[in-house]
């Protein structure tokens, strides 16, 4: 089962960013899950669904957002290099 949201929005939204309305509502559903996968709440193969878009093309785009594909300290990183 799938369920839909729907958000209202002024036209003059798209004006004001020079936006179409399908530009504008792809680039929402992809702040969307950008936001949701940067909170932890979604994986990245889930935000790329939500976002309507292939995982490698959602963590290709992250750097639009400054969000990091991948989210570990500098110690985590050396941590797991000595364990590997």
């Amino acid at each position: 089962m799938e369920h839909q949201l729907n958000i209202k929005y002024p036209q003059n939204w798209l004006d004001s960013l020079q936006l179409d309305r399908k530009s504008f509502e792809e680039e929402a559903k992809m702040a969307m899950a950008v936001k949701l996968f940067e909170l932890k709440r979604l994986s990245s193969g889930m935000a790329a669904k939500l976002a309507g878009i292939q995982s490698v093309l959602f963590l290709t785009n992250l750097y639009r957002f400054n969000v990091p594909m991948i989210d570990i300290t500098e110690d985590d990183l050396i941590e797991d290099i000595k364990n590997a």
